[in-house]
């Protein structure tokens, strides 16, 4: 299902400052044991050959993400792993051998060590359905509380922007996280409108923000910037020129300079302005609202369409709650953790792959150093 069924394997940069959730000293360290070059070379490796596209977006050359995946397999098969593909845990006990695994319709399993590499609950018909995160806790582990992340986000049907009018269209934006008053962060990234709110790059980056501050119960705005980089001032200096310049113009061919010409319809509606009146007729009041609304319009958010549309899972098995250089749990020696089951969740790009990559090499190395040892 990935990367539109193509697999973003992961990207030409990434660092720590790609990541939300816990302690990025942790995330930092865990991508340095197997870093973006290893991870292409890993991927050569095994047959995948990987090239860039927009934004440092790593992909394999054919395009196809089931290749990936069967390249994955083949390896696996080859160093005698044993897969038990339709093999459902459905619990996990701490004992004084190590782990007794209860398992639908089969004899429980006995192991001494146990890596939970899950996922979190997103997309939940690929099999990600928060299992995980039940175990963890039933096992001692604190779960930082999980949200829906990279999640297309709804608006208000009842917002003066009509977003329905504008599906389908896409543009450059800013989208500033305001967090009980003060600015949090800022986003950038091409937006998409639909019928039901907002997607593409820059609402789906933005969405665990939204989801993380509402579930702790604080007061979060988000305000869009239609025209990325300009400021108040800078905007409504360049319409005091256009308007100028092209004194005759209709309204709506000066802000369709600015925007794509069906969000300048919706825009010139939403604020009651005669779309086909001459540009140089427009009063200062209407000028300055219309700069505000172009530089700082408040986006309506009332939801997100949930796991099933999530890329991604916020929250997951604190931390602080993991040995940083092998990810073992600090509650129960033996017990792993790789990938979403974490709290960790990365931006849209091929980081969450990056993180499961790195995440899995990280605990796979401390596994085998464990079994040099044993033997």
């Amino acid at each position: 299902m990935s990367g539109g069924t193509r697999c973003n394997v992961t990207n030409v940069r990434v660092t720590e400052q790609d990541f939300c959730g816990g302690s990025r000293a942790l995330v930092r360290r865990v991508l340095r044991q197997f870093d973006v070059s290893k991870t292409v070379a890993f991927f050569h490796e095994i047959g995948v050959a990987l090239h860039e596209e927009a934004d440092g977006k790593l992909f394999p050359d054919t395009g196809r993400a089931r290749d990936v995946l069967e390249a994955l397999l083949r390896e696996a098969d080859a160093c005698g792993v044993e897969r038990r593909d339709q093999c459902r845990v459905l619990d996990i006990q701490r004992n004084d051998h190590g782990f007794a695994l209860t398992v639908a319709d089969e004899a429980a399993l006995h192991a001494t060590c146990v890596v939970l590499a899950t996922g979190g609950q997103s997309l939940p018909k690929s099999g990600s359905d928060g299992a995980g995160f039940a175990m963890a806790r039933a096992l001692g582990h604190t779960i930082v509380p999980p949200v829906p992340a990279l999640v297309p986000l709804l608006l208000d049907p009842a917002s003066a922007l009509a977003h329905a009018s504008m599906s389908g269209v896409s543009h450059p934006s800013d989208i500033a996280v305001w967090v009980n008053g003060k600015v949090q962060t800022r986003v950038h990234g091409s937006l998409l409108w639909t019928h039901f709110g907002i997607s593409g790059p820059a609402a789906l980056d933005v969405s665990r923000h939204w989801t993380r501050a509402t579930a702790a119960g604080e007061d979060i705005c988000l305000t869009l910037n239609f025209c990325p980089g300009a400021s108040f001032d800078d905007l409504e200096q360049h319409l005091i020129g256009l308007f100028a310049e092209r004194p005759k113009a209709s309204l709506h061919t000066i802000v369709s300079t600015l925007v794509p010409s069906t969000v300048a319809s919706a825009l010139l509606s939403a604020l009651a302005l005669n779309p086909v009146a001459p540009a140089g007729t427009m009063v200062r009041d209407d000028r300055r609202r219309l700069v505000h609304t172009l530089t700082g319009w408040t986006l309506p958010v009332v939801g997100t369409r949930g796991y099933n549309y999530a890329e991604v899972t916020a929250g997951g098995v604190a931390l602080t709650e993991v040995d940083p250089g092998t990810l073992e749990s600090r509650v129960h020696a033996g017990l792993y953790f790789v990938g979403e089951v974490l709290d960790v969740d990365g931006r849209l790009g091929g980081f969450n792959f990056q993180w499961a990559w790195s995440s899995g090499y990280s605990v796979a190395s401390a596994l085998a150093r464990l079994a040099r040892g044993n033997t």
